[in-house]
């Protein structure tokens, strides 16, 4: 009888080894609908992978920042010290960076609202704009323009932002540090109004040849250097600087609310945090940079409108020997004042965008540089009696 019964061997083999891989092996059953399912277990997995890489790479690519960083700092062998040369030559170039890449980046819409603002009919709306312009133009034709906006606005934004340090320590200098601090804002208004006076003029025969290739169809130029070279040939050099007043009265009154709006908006979001802007990162310190930026341009968008019509209009549509005042009533009895407002939600979103950007990098170039990020004035020292 002992062949109808297991011996002790086939006993341990079935039941009493968890090693025993043979025997754990249990026939496949059909999944119920809420069991994982296996095969995709490589898919997470290579996610995972991809995920933990991206890290790595991420990490590796901050600590050649930060060691870049600390080159650029100890170049000079001394510590960085605010409004010294290497100061204003990081200010220039930080503002060459933040306004020459964002402005070029924002091409296409820049390019709709330039188009809306000349002829409202044109289009019904951005989006539209954008698919009748790739039909009828190409790819290329959505970012016409965009060589003369990387020249003009590269050169607008070096002088403006380094003009702007400078004035602003002069003002300061000239108004002592009790005055500075107590009419910080008009501090704000004079030196940034001081700096884009000047920024408008490196600006101005590029924006006459960027609203020209935009607002005329097929563009006349092939680009930014071929347009300066058919103005001038047809109108003089003074062809290019025809536009200069409206872009004072645009870009001035914009400046002006950028800069004292960033300022006293990031000195409020500071003022609310805990601690001090010296105990945050970079990471934080240009966040708040960008909401603040994002929150002036806005403003600056609002303030600037009207003027950033006439602009375009006047560029457009200003005949040869034509007085700056009578082109301005001859447009503005063409589209009324409810015409200086066609396109002001494209722009606010433009504005808004390119402002927050433009202090984001501007604010970490200098940070990288060795030198703190833009913010409120400080309290004045008290001196002893």
């Amino acid at each position: 009888m002992s062949h109808l019964f297991p011996n002790q061997h086939i006993l341990h083999q079935s039941f009493g080894s968890p090693l025993n891989q043979r025997a754990r092996i249990s026939p496949a059953s059909k999944a119920t609908p809420f069991q994982a399912r296996p095969e995709l277990y490589a898919a997470y997995s290579v996610v995972d992978d991809a995920k933990n890489k991206a890290s790595q790479l991420s990490s590796e690519a901050q600590k050649e920042l930060d060691k870049a960083s600390d080159a650029a700092k100890g170049a000079t062998g001394k510590k960085m010290e605010l409004y010294t040369p290497t100061f204003y030559a990081a200010a220039t170039f930080g503002g060459l960076l933040a306004c020459g890449l964002t402005h070029t980046a924002v091409t296409p819409l820049d390019l709709v609202k330039c188009r809306r603002q000349v002829d409202a009919s044109l289009y019904k709306g951005n989006f539209q704009a954008w698919g009748l312009i790739l039909r009828q133009e190409g790819f290329r034709g959505i970012f016409t323009g965009w060589s003369p906006t990387l020249f003009g606005y590269s050169a607008q934004g070096a002088f403006k932002y380094g003009w702007y340090e400078y004035f602003k320590k002069k003002y300061s200098d000239i108004a002592g540090p009790e005055n500075s601090y107590k009419y910080k804002t008009l501090l704000y208004l004079s030196a940034s109004a001081s700096a884009e006076f000047l920024a408008d003029i490196a600006l101005c025969p590029f924006e006459a040849v960027k609203v020209r290739m935009q607002t005329t169809m097929p563009p006349p130029y092939k680009g930014t250097f071929d347009g300066i070279s058919k103005i001038t040939a047809a109108e003089g050099v003074g062809g290019l600087y025809k536009g200069l007043y409206p872009l004072w009265g645009r870009q001035i009154p914009y400046t002006m609310m950028k800069f004292a709006s960033f300022e006293t908006i990031v000195e409020k979001i500071y003022d609310r945090l805990p601690g001090q802007k010296s105990d945050y990162g970079k990471g934080a310190q240009t966040a708040v940079s960008f909401t603040g930026g994002y929150l002036a341009g806005i403003l600056c968008a609002i303030v600037s409108h009207p003027a950033d019509v006439l602009v375009s209009k006047l560029n457009a549509n200003r005949k040869s020997g034509e007085a700056f005042g009578a082109a301005v009533a001859r447009n503005y009895k063409d589209m009324g004042f409810m015409g200086l407002w066609n396109g002001l939600p494209v722009r606010i979103v433009m504005i808004g965008t390119l402002t927050g950007l433009q202090w984001m990098i501007y604010d970490y170039f200098k940070m990288f540089m060795g030198f703190p990020t833009t913010g409120g004035a400080a309290p004045p020292e008290k001196t002893s009696q």
